[in-house]
């Protein structure tokens, strides 16, 4: 083992003492270390650390600069016991943070994808049901991928409709009521994964075929496939997994934009409203949720025109 493996290994067990669980961050620098390995380097430079951050060239500017990142941050690290260590100038580059703009799905097409994950192949026969009930349940709510897979079954009231949510992002809690056809639908998945897999390895609500509790990587990896299979994905290039194309995330973000469109177009006054939606996706920020004002079209021509009729009832009265 190189001297650079050795500090990376000691880097991260010094910050893991200190509460950080640092899962991206350690597939960041074993990357970024074996690459050194690879150029026969001993110690850390800056010129390298671009070189590799640079891979591959259709990196976006935001990715590459958060690696950078990763790995000044060890450099300073490392410099403290390698005075041959170069430390990336902080702002070697620099790029403004845009917001992905929100893929907003129509019906059909939340129809068309629940309905191919309902016609996926296995051999227990259980991954179809917890594939269409999960993409279900996001569509629906609006909640976080990570905190759908973090329910467990006492986390699901199927008599009172509600889900827990429990620490999820910035190490929030919160209840989250669902509509009854939800709690229909989630009673029928835990009734056939009851009979399927009468006996998991975990407590978690969505589980796998193998018994355990279904991954985030599996999940995406899922629902990449299916999008592909209705066309809302082309297919797979050459070294990309999961293709290009609407996230599973968007369905978040489709929930967030139809609810206010909803109360825009029933005449309620939505700005009032934005707190409540606000605490239903476990935003921390109202300004969170404002963002989709001006980043899905059709909102912020509602919201104009809701102003423009409130001036015109000024002016008349």
């Amino acid at each position: 083992m190189s001297d650079l493996h050795e500090a990376l290994d000691q880097y991260l067990s010094i910050r893991r003492s200190l509460g950080y669980e640092l899962r991206n961050v350690e597939r960041i620098l074993r990357g970024f270390v074996s690459f050194l390995d690879s150029q026969g380097a001993s110690h850390i430079t800056t010129e390298l650390a671009l070189a590799w951050v640079k891979q591959p060239e259709d990196l976006q500017s935001a990715t590459r600069a958060a690696r950078l990142g990763v790995v000044r941050r060890f450099a300073v690290w490392d410099s403290t016991m390698d005075p041959r260590t170069e430390v990336p100038p902080d702002g070697l580059l620099p790029y403004r943070y845009h917001r992905t703009p929100p893929y907003i799905y129509s019906d059909k097409e939340i129809q068309a994808l629940v309905r191919a994950a309902g016609n996926l192949p296995s051999s227990l026969g259980l991954r179809a049901h917890t594939y269409s009930t999960l993409f279900g349940l996001l569509a629906v709510t609006g909640m976080r991928l990570s905190e759908a897979l973090k329910l467990d079954r006492d986390d699901v009231d199927l008599d009172e409709g509600i889900l827990s949510i429990r620490l999820s992002k910035f190490r929030k809690s919160r209840l989250v009521p669902v509509h009854r056809s939800t709690m229909v639908a989630l009673n029928a998945y835990e009734e056939k994964r009851n009979l399927l897999l009468p006996a998991p390895a975990t407590l978690a609500f969505f589980v796998s075929e193998k018994g355990t509790r279904l991954t985030g990587w599996a999940a995406r990896y899922t629902f990449a496939r299916v999008s592909r299979q209705v066309g809302l994905r082309p297919p797979v290039v050459a070294g990309r997994r999961h293709g290009r194309g609407p996230r599973l995330h968007d369905m978040r973000h489709r929930f967030a934009a139809r609810t206010l469109i909803d109360w825009y177009r029933a005449g309620l006054d939505a700005e009032r409203q934005m707190p409540k939606l606000a605490a239903y996706l476990g935003h921390v920020h109202v300004a969170d949720t404002y963002w989709y004002l001006e980043a899905v079209p059709e909102l912020l021509q509602l919201a104009t025109e809701r102003v423009v009729q409130q001036k015109r009832r000024e002016g008349l009265s």
